[in-house]
């Protein structure tokens, strides 16, 4: 007669410890000073879901597709626009599914020198898939994101930031350098694997650093947005302050079909010019930004 499972109350040490210790924040990588001596680095990202967020759970919505179809025809242009007024980088995490119906987007995006990054193939939830076809898509979708950009991304961000027991493996595997999924810190740090270091730099995000959380709505709930664009701007203000302060590292992670409004954009654009304004800045991508702590954090 077989055991029922046991409730995490009931778990041994051995247990939790083992669940905890799998994937782990290790060496903390945060550089006494930045490029051109700039007291903070800022790094900008743009997740563009697009129509992927209501195909990925299988929906054929007209309506939640066309919401999608925003980040594409308003959303990422309007974004590259601000971005170009004040020649700032950012980076781009993009599901293979996205960069396959919006090729011109991708290719637009690195003629302007900003970074394209891994984010799944259709938006998946990575952490309830096979061991199989978890990896099958990760490959799949580097693939597609190197042949519509011409070039092989070198980072990931996992879709709603989730991790199975297998992501941080297919990663090596892949030889990637960072991810950008998870929440340890708030300055770049070594992943650690079942207490081994992997070599690969995580540059943290944060759900207070996220459009989404603010104007996300369903019309079939009780969610709605409780939130001015002013008050959004103002979260992500104090966090640069925060990241200023200490010398650190401030990091936004944003969606083209969200934040792409004109109620929203502004956001984007005054956050940049009083960053510009305060001065000692380090605007860069994400690919960026680890490939300077690998080699100047001790």
């Amino acid at each position: 007669m077989n055991n029922p499972p046991l409730e995490p109350w009931q778990w041994p040490e051995e247990k939790w410890r083992e669940v905890t210790n799998h994937v782990r924040a290790g060496k903390r990588l945060a550089p006494k000073i930045w490029p051109n001596q700039a007291r903070c680095a800022v790094a900008l990202s743009f997740d563009s879901d697009h129509e992927t967020n209501d195909l990925r759970d299988g929906g054929e919505s007209t309506s939640k597709l066309s919401q999608g179809q925003y980040g594409n025809l308003q959303g990422v242009p309007r974004i590259l626009n601000i971005l170009s007024k004040y020649g700032v980088p950012a980076s781009f995490y993009v599901p293979a599914v996205t960069a396959l119906l919006h090729p011109q987007e991708q290719e637009r995006i690195i003629s302007l020198g900003h970074e394209i990054a891994l984010h799944g193939w259709i938006h998946e939830r990575n952490s309830v898939l096979p061991y199989e076809a978890e990896r099958d898509l990760m490959l799949r979708a580097s693939d597609v994101l190197t042949k519509v950009t011409g070039k092989r991304p070198v980072g990931i961000r996992t879709a709603s930031w989730d991790f199975s027991p297998n992501t941080l493996t297919f990663i090596k595997e892949m030889n990637l350098q960072y991810d950008s999924s998870l929440m340890a810190d708030v300055d770049c740090y070594e992943l650690l694997l079942d207490g081994v270091a992997t070599g690969i730099v995580e540059l943290p995000v944060e759900w207070i650093r996220d459009d989404a959380v603010y104007f996300n709505m369903n019309r079939f709930s009780s969610l709605r947005p409780q939130i001015s664009p002013q008050d959004v701007f103002e979260i992500f203000w104090r966090e640069f302050e925060g990241a200023y302060e200490e010398g650190g590292l401030f990091q936004l992670t944003m969606h083209p079909h969200i934040i792409g409004h004109r109620s929203r954009a502004w956001i984007i654009d005054s956050l940049i010019k009083k960053i510009q304004e305060k001065g000692n800045v380090w605007f860069a991508t994400h690919a960026d930004i680890v490939q300077y702590v690998k080699s100047n954090s001790n």
